[in-house]
């Protein structure tokens, strides 16, 4: 059995949609309260509503984390409404698809802010929080695209999911005498709301490359992000969880038709 994380208070950022609502309904079900934030206010107020009435209480704010001062508001908001802040979780990504040639300066900037600016302004924001905790956990939501796969069209957003590894694997070192670890999922192929207009036959295409068979669930990478929250996984940092059903160890097509 784990040590409950009820009553702990927690942020996700992009929390309003896809895998970040799935981490936050993860949490606010174990009983954490939760600060889910995203740059939407329909989507969190459509959000809020989906997650009402679980174990923990989960409210919403507007941020924008690729600015280092909303950042900040958004930590001073969990410590007013939970009375601290022991988990960041820091999700919030975009994914615009721009081949190579086309790729302009807009295009990289807006993928670098969020995803990789995002994740260390909002992880900078939260280490006086964490540190008063004494059981500060960090989470970080990367890819298997950037750090070990690759897909054409979206090479600055697996450049940005790459950069978090990097940054890591440093923060973790420099964390380590304040008692906060920091760690990041890399999902694979998760079915979230982003994929409903895509069609059954991409949706069959997608799950054919999991040797699993299946994409994989919102609660997959809210499961592995609560595990890397409790105090028994306090000895794990630096580390990365791939969590994709298998999808990156067939070395060819043909290796699938073997299962």
């Amino acid at each position: 059995m784990f040590t409950s994380i009820e009553g702990r208070s927690v942020i996700v950022t992009g929390g309003s949609k896809g895998i970040g609502r799935g981490i936050a309904r993860v949490f606010a079900s174990a009983g954490a309260n939760v600060l889910i934030t995203a740059r939407d206010d329909d989507a969190l107020s459509t959000a809020a509503v989906e997650l009402s009435g679980l174990r923990g209480k989960v409210t919403t704010l507007s941020v924008d984390v690729a600015d280092p001062a909303a950042c900040r508001e958004m930590v001073n908001a969990a410590v007013e409404r939970h009375g601290g802040l022991d988990v960041m979780c820091a999700n919030a990504g975009v994914f615009p698809s721009c081949r190579l040639e086309d790729l302009g300066p807009a295009d990289l900037d807006g993928v670098l802010d969020v995803n990789f600016k995002g994740t260390v302004y909002s992880v900078q924001a939260a280490l006086p929080a964490l540190t008063a905790s004494g059981r500060g956990r960090i989470v970080i939501t990367s890819s298997i695209t950037g750090p070990i796969t690759g897909y054409p069209g979206w090479s600055h957003y697996g450049a940005s999911k790459a950069a978090q590894l990097g940054f890591v694997r440093t923060a973790a070192m420099e964390l380590a005498k304040r008692k906060i670890t920091i760690n990041a999922v890399l999902p694979g192929n998760i079915k979230t709301e982003g994929l409903d207009g895509m069609g059954q036959q991409y949706l069959d295409r997608m799950a054919a490359a999991v040797p699993q068979g299946r994409l994989g669930a919102v609660a997959d990478i809210g499961n592995a992000a609560l595990f890397l929250a409790t105090d028994e996984a306090g000895y794990i940092t630096g580390q990365t969880l791939v969590v994709d059903g298998g999808q990156v160890l067939p070395e060819s097509a043909d290796a699938l038709d073997e299962i």
